[in-house]
């Protein structure tokens, strides 16, 4: 799956508050449960799914971005929701460099094939450096979107 098919304008934040590793994973989840993605039951399962994945390693995987994601059961569909950070977070990243990007996707417990698939779509699409400059300089989530969702 691409990020235009598991993001909405509405699950984009173009300034997260948080600025550490941890607290921005849960604003990201919390931001599932406001936009009714996920419900309230699942946000305990989600944020044990992913703290399970982040004790693996870093979700923070270098050139600024973090793909935090885990497998969750009685989940209907792949849901995604993307942060910026203009000042950085420490993810723990490989290149032990602050994180801007930030897309956090949960994955019906077994769709193992669409869950790598996403994984490496999302990776692609950030790994690209104009498409991190156009993260940037966009002005609202909005224009993230655009920028997300375009080929």
């Amino acid at each position: 799956m691409t990020l235009s098919e598991i993001l909405t304008p509405e699950r984009v934040i173009a300034e997260i508050q948080s600025d550490d590793h941890w607290p921005v994973i849960t604003e990201l989840v919390d931001h599932l449960v406001e936009t009714s993605k996920l419900t309230t039951a699942q946000k305990e399962s989600a944020l044990v799914a992913l703290k399970e994945r982040e004790d693996h390693g870093s979700t923070g995987i270098g050139g600024g971005i973090a793909i935090p994601h885990a497998k969750l059961p009685h989940l209907e569909e792949i849901v995604g929701v993307f942060g910026r950070s203009t000042a950085g977070v420490d993810f723990c990243a490989q290149d032990c460099a602050p994180v801007h990007y930030i897309v956090l996707f949960l994955v019906p417990e077994d769709q193992h094939g669409n869950h790598l698939k996403t994984l490496a779509s999302i990776a692609k699409k950030l790994n690209s450096a104009e498409t991190r400059k156009q993260l940037a300089s966009a002005e609202n989530g909005g224009e993230i979107f655009r920028i997300l969702a375009s080929n």
